[in-house]
């Protein structure tokens, strides 16, 4: 017979066949959910009558006139469609479960789940979304082009007004995304897996971990590594009340430091992330930000012109975003090539030949199927990465950092709610600081938030909500601390213990050449340095055209080649501009641009974050949890009243009204709309989700077919129906009775456990209810 633990086919000549679930055990499924459902606790008297035998593959859960339905149904419809006589075969647990009267022929509690390439999808091409966005692009570039001063000015004017204005609201957004995102991970919601039930995860936990790892890595952390410390050791922010130069400046600019790049960030990422995670393999839908918000616009105005504004949006912030990351990383590739070679100072000319040799680089790489070799290369490049952090920390004064480690963690998280709080309101001084560096910051990462969340969200395939989020901050934010601590480290000892400065002076891009220059190997390391910077170039601008291209076409895994190259001519277009309107101080004019620009997503951000929590709320694994929770907690205390230690909960049916879901609409359009399937053109279809199957137009199963579109033979396509997923699928309904949520509550039946006694013992189906069924024989 089948069973799953902790469940046990039972009836009683007073009673309806029932399921019993013992409360000496937990009563959950693997993911830790209640499988009995309830509002009420009935008094079942003690049976002592001999439990009838009965046939080894039963009718679960039936009455008479239920079997009629398995009959003229489920039964039915499994011969059809494995087009043969099955005799000889048992039946499927999936199709001796009750028949449901729901949308869409399932309780919505029920829905498994669905991956985004179950569905029917035909991806095409966002002409309209693709010509206004690429159009403005294409002007801002020329604007920046013909008059620099120009652009300039105009950007400096509305950097002024978004400070003064909004700067707030960054600030305030960093911060509510990493509660709510520690919230939702601690949460039940935290449960609920990035895919189908059950499902696993589609990259083992290390491998999993190390491409989070190889997230942290990038030109932003080469760059910065040392100058940023260095910029606060020397100049503290406003309200650190410590003297510049010493140890407590040290501990001070590490903290603030590691505020820009640590937990903040990555919360901003691991909500763009979880969200087009939780769509696409839970929901289905297509991995788009527009579809992010269908709990809020629904599906006409996510897939219509609101949605088409929203991925405008994704793709223009990201072109800002990534574009400034290219640009101080050609920048410090151009000042290590002056160093490395003994050149004097190089101009703008030189600057634009670097970026357009890069550009064509990876624009190669996107279109002409070399990616895997860039892949490759990517990896060998984060060894490399690794390997200079190595060298310096052992080359450098290693005890020292090592040291520096937990200080630096525990100072960070101790200070960042007073770093987090500071605003123009400290003043002037902490305005601009504010507004100059940590804005700059947060719409920096919500400008990159589409491209990196959709990274992690491709690598994190059925693991829970909890493991994503939990890994997602704590593996890059260590990289990104471990990282500091070595470049900026090193910097700020060599000017406390030997009087080095390698920052007055000096241009930001100086500093890290200035730091290895300190070092044995000098000409090796910086050449090994923008080499990394390099390749980073190449494969984060090959990364980001290709998400752009994916977001021009509907989410399409393998974007039009003309498209990406499009993207990423308007990348180092953007990139360029940035740097002729910084003037010599190029850092500046990217700052203003990623500013100005991230002011439109961020607020698609703080919305993001309320369509995730609508979405979560009503996912499958809730309700059931809530179902479970409501039943249980009125279960036990009728139990305790009734027979004290010695009770078990029994699932049967009740009236309608009566039932733990007596208050619960399992019709309403919000839950059950979403997982209405539809054809390549949005058309509702029939779907089977007991058996995993769309249906055809007379409701019959769609022919199996391999990975090639071949019919299966018959043998493997009664072996799919007889499958795992079909057994798994019924235990769910068992969970509810198989009644769904109207009429299924839990009833006590008291037994003898302290003498290790089942009063009623384990009672089978009687031969009334093991009413034969078509196409299998009874034994």
């Amino acid at each position: 017979m089948i069973q799953k633990k902790n469940i046990e086919n039972t009836c009683s000549p007073d009673t309806p066949t029932t399921h019993t679930i013992n409360t000496n055990a937990t009563s959950s499924d693997s993911k830790g959910e209640n499988l009995c459902s309830a509002t009420q606790a009935t008094a079942v008297q003690k049976s002592t009558t001999k439990p009838p035998s009965t046939n080894a593959v039963s009718t679960l859960a039936t009455s008479p006139h239920r079997v009629d339905a398995v009959k003229k149904h489920r039964f039915e419809r499994y011969r059809r469609a494995v087009k043969g006589t099955v005799d000889h075969l048992p039946v499927p647990q999936a199709f001796q479960s009750f028949e449901t009267n729901y949308p869409h022929g399932i309780h919505p509690g029920l829905v498994p789940g669905i991956g985004i390439e179950e569905q029917k999808v035909t991806y095409r091409l966002d002409v309209v979304g693709l010509v206004v966005t690429g159009s403005l692009i294409v002007a801002f570039i020329a604007w920046g082009i013909i008059s620099t001063q120009s652009l300039t000015s105009t950007a400096d004017a509305l950097l002024a007004w978004v400070i003064t204005n909004l700067g707030w609201f960054f600030s305030v957004l960093a911060a509510v995304v990493l509660l709510a995102m520690l919230w939702i991970a601690v949460s039940r919601y935290g449960n609920i897996p990035l895919g189908r039930d059950d499902e696993e995860p589609e990259y083992s936990f290390g491998s999993w971990v190390a491409m989070m790892f190889a997230a942290g890595m990038g030109i932003g952390l080469l760059f910065f590594g040392a100058y940023e410390p260095m910029t606060y050791f020397l100049n503290p922010p406003p309200g650190s009340q410590v003297e510049p130069g010493t140890y407590g400046a040290l501990n001070a600019a590490m903290a603030q430091t590691l505020l820009h790049w640590g937990l903040n960030a990555w919360a901003i990422y691991a909500l763009v992330g979880v969200s087009v995670a939780y769509g696409a393999y839970r929901r289905g839908r297509a991995p788009l930000m527009s579809r992010i918000f269908i709990p809020l616009l629904g599906h006409k105005m996510a897939e219509g012109g609101p949605g088409r504004i929203i991925d405008m949006l994704a793709i223009a912030t990201t072109v800002f975003g990534t574009a400034a990351s290219l640009g101080i990383g050609a920048v410090q590739i151009v000042h290590g090539i002056e160093i490395v070679g003994g050149f004097g100072r190089l101009g703008n000319s030189v600057l634009i030949i670097i970026i357009c040799v890069l550009t064509a680089a990876f624009i190669a790489s996107a279109v002409s199927g070399v990616s895997r070799g860039i892949k490759y290369l990517s990896n060998i490049n984060m060894v490399m990465a690794i390997a200079l952090a190595i060298f310096i920390f052992f080359a450098g004064p290693t005890i020292f950092l090592l040291d520096l480690i937990p200080t630096s963690a525990m100072n960070y998280l101790y200070q960042m709610p007073n770093l987090l709080s500071r605003s123009p309101a400290w003043g002037p001084d902490t305005g601009e600081f504010v507004a100059g560096w940590t804005v700059f910051y947060w719409a920096w990462w919500v400008s990159w938030s589409p491209f990196v969340g959709m990274f992690i969200a491709r690598i994190s395939r059925g693991r829970t909500i909890r493991q994503f989020i939990f890994v997602v901050l704590f593996i890059p934010t260590t990289v990104c601390m471990l990282s500091f601590i070595i470049y900026g480290g090193t910097a700020m000892d060599l000017y406390l213990t030997k009087d080095i400065d390698v920052f007055t002076g000096a241009d930001a891009e100086y500093v890290l050449f200035n730091v290895l220059n300190e070092l044995p190997a000098t000409a090796v390391t910086s050449t090994v340095a923008m080499i990394c910077l390099g390749i980073f170039f190449v494969t984060s601008a090959d990364s980001a055209s290709v998400v752009m291209g994916s977001l021009s076409q509907q989410g399409k895994p393998t974007p039009n080649r003309l498209v990406v190259a499009f993207w990423g001519l308007c990348l180092a277009g953007i990139a360029i501009v940035g740097l002729l309107a910084g003037g010599n101080h190029a850092l500046k004019g990217l700052q203003n641009l990623i500013i100005v620009t991230a002011v439109p997503f961020a607020i698609i951000v703080a919305f993001m974050l309320v369509a995730l929590w609508r979405d979560l709320s009503r996912d499958p694994y809730t309700i059931r949890n809530q179902f479970a929770r409501k039943a249980l907690a009125k279960a036990v205390r009728g139990g305790l009243a009734q027979y004290g230690d010695d009770f078990k909960i029994v699932v049967v049916p009740t009236p309608q009204g009566e039932g733990v879901g007596a208050d619960f609409d399992s019709t309403a359009p919000e839950l059950t709309q979403w997982y209405q399937r539809t054809d390549e053109e949005g058309n509702p279809v029939g779907f089977d989700y007991e058996i995993n199957r769309y249906l055809d137009e007379h409701g019959n199963p769609m022919p199996h077919t391999d990975e090639d579109g071949n019919p299966l033979e018959h043998d493997e396509v009664v072996a799919e129906y007889l499958s795992a997923d079909c057994v798994r699928d019924a235990a769910h309904s068992v969970g509810s009775g198989g009644h769904g949520d109207r009429d299924g509550t839990v009833d006590m039946q008291a037994s003898d456990v302290k003498t290790g006694k089942q009063s009623d013992g384990k009672q089978l189906l009687s031969n009334e209810t093991n009413a034969e069924v078509p196409g299998r024989k009874n034994t």
